[in-house]
């Protein structure tokens, strides 16, 4: 793996619309977190250096010093001159660090690892996003919990007896005061069952002299 391979992919990402060049974009992205990994030249000042980690630091991404030179960096973007770039996308991030990796394992194995992490995760994120789309396509809705049941009939659901247990038949105090009339209706029935009705008239048939 030769560094003009790594170019020319980074050549790629930057005809993609993923690559940030020069100190300010590369700043800009950084702090909006668009930058997935910063790459900067072996020969640039070595203030353009700290100024490229602070970015890395505050995008929360890498910075890669990459063997290559300025010039040898602004062919690969269209410039005559580039002393650091930020590749946006994290397909290219991960193949441009891979790449790295297997020129120089000891400077950039542990990055790639490390860049190669936030590429899964994005693309489980990017297959999550997919699945849904295609559910909300076709209809699919989400398996949704059971509503958990209100107070009330919590309440009685626990009052209800249990499975074999013989269930509460107390009257209450309606029944009561029902069963109370009824039995002295039957009561005055029973006392008056043998007698002879009154009846209706002028008097017993007695005249007054």
């Amino acid at each position: 793996m030769n560094m003009e391979r790594i170019l020319s992919m980074l050549g790629l990402a930057h005809k993609a619309g993923r690559v940030e060049i020069g100190e300010e974009p590369v700043g800009s992205s950084a702090r909006a977190k668009k930058a997935r990994v910063i790459l900067v030249a072996s020969d640039a000042a070595a203030g353009s250096v700290r100024r490229a980690m602070s970015f890395a630091n505050t995008g929360s991404c890498l910075c890669l010093v990459i063997p290559a030179q300025k010039d040898e960096l602004g062919r690969a973007l269209g410039r005559t001159s580039c002393a650091m770039a930020a590749v946006t996308d994290v397909g290219f991030a991960d193949a441009i660090a891979r790449k790295l990796a297997a020129l120089d394992p000891e400077r950039f194995e542990s990055a790639a690892g490390r860049i190669a992490i936030k590429a899964q995760r994005a693309r489980e994120r990017r297959q999550e996003q997919l699945n849904h789309e295609k559910n909300l396509r076709t209809g699919k809705k989400k398996v949704e919990k059971p509503a958990p049941p209100d107070k009330k009939r919590q309440a009685e659901e626990e009052k209800a007896p249990a499975p074999g247990q013989k269930k509460n038949t107390r009257p209450g105090p309606k029944e009561r005061s029902a069963a109370a009339r009824q039995r002295q209706k039957s009561q005055a029935r029973a006392r008056f069952a043998g007698s002879r009705p009154v009846k209706k008239g002028k008097g017993s048939g007695r005249k007054d002299r």
